[in-house]
Formats: C-alpha cells, sequence, structure tokens
C-alpha cells in the first residue's frame, strides 16, 4: 500500500498566479482533483462523457447554464451533468477545486485557445 501525502489547498493555489490554467494537486482512482484560479468569463462547453464538480474555496462562482445561472460562494458545489453546456464565470477572481475523469479537457467540446491541460502543483 502506498502511503499518500496531505494536501494543502491554500498553500496550493498559492503557488501560482495564471488563470484558467488547472492545476493536478490529486489523484483518486481514474479521477483528477484540480485547483484553478479564474476571472472573467471562460467559454461555452460541454464534456460529453462525464459530469464535472466544482467547489469554490474563494471567491463567487456563477455557473451560467442555457436555463438559468448557478452562482456558488465560498464552501458551495456544484454538479454540472454530463452532456450540460456551461459557462464558468467570475467577476472577480475566485479560485475553485474540480474534480473530474483523468485527461478531461477544460473546454470540453469546443476546444480552442483556452484549452489548457493540468499540470501538477
Amino acid at each position: 500500500m502506498t502511503k499518500t501525502q496531505k494536501v494543502d489547498i491554500a498553500e496550493k493555489l498559492a503557488g501560482f498566479t495564471e488563470q484558467w490554467a488547472p492545476r493536478r494537486v490529486a489523484r483518486v482512482n481514474d479521477y483528477e482533483v484540480k485547483v484553478a484560479k479564474i476571472q472573467g468569463e471562460f467559454v461555452w462547453h460541454a464534456h460529453e462523457d462525464t459530469d464535472e464538480l466544482f467547489l469554490v474555496v474563494a471567491g463567487t462562482l456563477t455557473i451560467r447554464l442555457r436555463d438559468g445561472d448557478v452562482v456558488l460562494g465560498p464552501g458551495e458545489m456544484y454538479v454540472v451533468p454530463r452532456g450540460v453546456e456551461h459557462c464558468p464565470a467570475a467577476d472577480e477572481e475566485t479560485s475553485i477545486l474540480l474534480f473530474e475523469p483523468s485527461g478531461t479537457t477544460n473546454t470540453g467540446s469546443a476546444g480552442g485557445a483556452r484549452t489548457r491541460e493540468a499540470v501538477d502543483a
């Protein structure tokens, strides 16, 4: 059995400034736990094969959906179901934690200039 290390989320978030560039902080089976800093509006996209969990660490996240927005504050989370088009947005810099299968592209089906592969924090 392999012993794992504890992860200090605040410390990991303090280790970078780039926005919309997820950092991998842990793996759980075939899933990755990522943190990111965001501000402004992302791209409308969907993940056809997986749900996507957003947990707000600091700030306010609006997840825009075609049928209405979901607004989250610190300690709140929302799961976007697979195949649902969404657009994350934040008026001020917001820190989030994401939980999704390994290899999930941040821009899903949209692709484009904001596509980033997660790197280790």
